[in-house]
């Protein structure tokens, strides 16, 4: 059984509730929290960090419920200092870790950038993940269709962003082929689209920004 009372999901992936919203998800899915020493609440982005963790969707909802509800205290179980940054933070953070891997796999020949580059990938079936920034041109990002399946499109970054996982100033369209590094920069990709609050139709309504 799970902390969150249930079995771990048939991936494999261990479960636990989120502590502003009180849904059971993957830990994948999920921020997991830790406090410090001096009691202060800290962002444990690589799941590492000693002492007991607790867990937040990734969201400003799961964070402004558990703000509300003095869910930090609550899960630690003693009196936490919750910084009022926090929330940055993560996003920040998590931003910075896409763009980290995303760069990893651009130097493993896992990722490309540029327009044409980005067609020809997908043309050959080579691209795995379409990446397009946020806030690229809609009539350009219209023209590159994403592989079929799941979590085959990010949109969650930036062009200056993206421009700084490949080593340029900006960049609008990459692409990603197969392996581990795709998959967890899908994983940590999805936790900052939630960050940033993309709705189904694409649009990042905290910071106004159009991804489609």
């Amino acid at each position: 059984m799970t902390r969150g009372g249930r079995e771990k999901d048939r991936t494999g992936e261990p479960e636990r509730r989120c502590i502003g919203t009180g849904e059971v998800k993957d830990t994948s899915l999920m921020i997991r929290f830790v406090v410090g020493p001096d009691g202060a609440v800290y962002p444990d982005l690589l799941g590492k960090l000693p002492g007991r963790g607790f867990w937040i969707t990734p969201s400003p909802k799961a964070f402004a419920l558990a703000a509300k509800k003095g869910a930090f205290a609550r899960a630690a179980k003693q009196q936490v200092t919750v910084p009022e940054d926090l929330f940055a933070k993560v996003e920040a953070g998590l931003a910075e870790r896409v763009i980290h891997l995303i760069s990893l796999a651009r130097k493993a020949s896992e990722a490309i950038a540029g327009f044409e580059k980005v067609k020809e990938w997908l043309a050959k079936d080579q691209a795995e993940v379409l990446l397009q920034a946020s806030d690229g041109s809609d009539r350009g990002k219209s023209k590159l269709r994403p592989p079929r399946g799941k979590g085959t499109l990010i949109t969650c970054l930036t062009q200056d962003e993206l421009g700084l996982a490949f080593g340029r100033e900006h960049v609008i369209h990459a692409a990603l082929a197969g392996g581990g590094l795709t998959k967890r920069v899908v994983d940590e990709a999805a936790k900052l689209s939630g960050m940033r609050d993309m709705n189904d139709g694409g649009t990042a309504r905290r910071k106004g920004k159009t991804t489609r």
